[in-house]
């Protein structure tokens, strides 16, 4: 009778000790393979610092967990007088942000080098404009910044309903 309260013993503590080990890789596996969310970004932006007789806007929907849809337009006494839409896009495990004015017929692809929680830089240096396209978010607010070689813009935006 002991040897067999023995070997339950050894089984059990074996056992616990697996599903510990477990636990701690299945947490590791976690942490190190952090899903990207672009949920920030989601809903109706009005630009704050746009220039005087103007209004410009984005929308941003998400069509998917790895896909997100937005529009911006600039209205000037009403009438629409710039266009573009924009796709948070991931394909084979890395993300992009795909842009398209509307004259162009093809979209502008910038590969994401940087992603956190809050914010993402996206770059395409085979353009002379814009090379860098960052996006954060401020508070109850997001910015973004379209840079090249000697033009930088700056958007701040806060949400609308």
């Amino acid at each position: 009778m002991k040897a067999s309260v023995k070997l339950i013993l050894i089984t059990f503590i074996a056992i616990n000790m697996t599903m510990c080990n477990t636990k701690q890789n299945d947490k590791a596996l976690t942490t190190t393979k952090q899903v990207e969310s672009f949920d920030w970004l989601l809903g109706n932006w009005k630009r704050t610092n746009e220039e005087k007789g103007k209004e410009t806007f984005e929308n941003w929907i998400k069509i998917s967990n790895i896909e997100y849809s937005g529009i911006g337009f600039t209205l000037q006494n009403k009438d629409t007088v710039s266009k573009e839409f924009m796709k948070i896009l991931e394909t084979n495990g890395k993300w992009n942000l795909l842009v398209k004015v509307s004259d162009e017929q093809e979209f502008i692809k910038f590969d994401m080098s940087e992603i956190k929680e809050d914010k993402f830089d996206c770059k395409n240096d085979s353009l002379d404009f814009p090379k860098l396209i960052r996006y954060w978010k401020n508070g109850n607010r997001i910015n973004a910044l379209v840079s090249g070689d000697s033009l930088n813009l700056s958007f701040e935006f806060e949400r609308i309903e």
